[in-house]
């Protein structure tokens, strides 16, 4: 179980556990648009369908999520949640969901799997949340084109490696990044990911960067200025 201030995630059945990544995400993507339907790719958990029903007053959260021990977790936490007329959640893939869409979304969100290396474990259900075959980038830019309103926004977070190529995708869609966010673990370390925001105009581009910690367990100011309305100890 993991409580965060205004909620609380079971995740025991679920392949891939709350993360920085995820709560990063959550935090960060934009709501200034005031978006009246989001959509969560690759919910796991739903922590961050669950942040953004927090941080917004969109009156449609909707999740997709493939792996079926993690979906029934996601409703399940949804349904105990403070929010819980406003979320659903959909056992499906990107590929079935865009079969037959029904919505457009103010705001698409994915902390989609990566790991592209060539083994996989004997844990399906863990390799399904952690490799990019199971959500490809290609499909997921090429989803938010199709299911993305006028002035729609599509946040992500991926490896800072992939930032470029995923940037030149997403504009072959026409999503052009307005908003950059790039991540280090402490001062010294190295750019480990890249929060990024998209819209279908061209925008003026904002970039800068976060630092998770100074040393081990001390946070820095931006970093809990982000996160404090939901960890506990914040």
């Amino acid at each position: 179980m993991f409580q965060f201030k205004q909620f609380t995630i079971q995740q025991d059945r679920c392949a891939m556990k709350i993360g920085t990544d995820g709560v990063l995400l959550g935090a960060w993507c934009p709501v200034g648009h005031r978006p009246f339907s989001i959509l969560d790719v690759g919910a796991g958990t739903g922590v961050i369908a669950l942040m953004l029903a927090q941080r917004s007053s969109a009156e449609q959260i909707d999740a997709i999520e493939i792996e079926e021990e993690a979906y029934e977790q996601c409703v399940d936490n949804f349904e105990n949640s403070p929010w819980g007329d406003r979320l659903f959640c959909f056992h499906a893939g990107l590929d079935e969901f865009m079969d037959e869409p029904e919505d457009e979304y103010d705001l698409i969100v994915s902390n989609p799997p990566f790991y592209t290396e060539d083994y996989k474990t004997e844990d399906n259900a863990r390799d399904l949340a952690r490799f990019a075959d199971a959500l490809p980038f290609e499909d997921l830019t090429e989803a938010a084109s199709l299911l993305l309103s006028e002035n729609g926004v599509l946040a992500v977070i991926i490896p800072f490696k992939e930032e470029e190529a995923f940037v030149a995708l997403a504009q072959e869609w026409e999503l052009y990044p307005f908003k950059i966010t790039r991540v280090k673990g402490t001062p010294s370390s190295e750019i480990k990911r890249s929060l990024l925001a998209f819209s279908r105009t061209q925008k003026e581009l904002s970039q800068d960067e976060l630092i998770i910690e100074t040393t081990r367990h001390q946070y820095t100011d931006e970093y809990t200025a982000l996160t404090k309305d939901f960890y506990l100890k914040m």
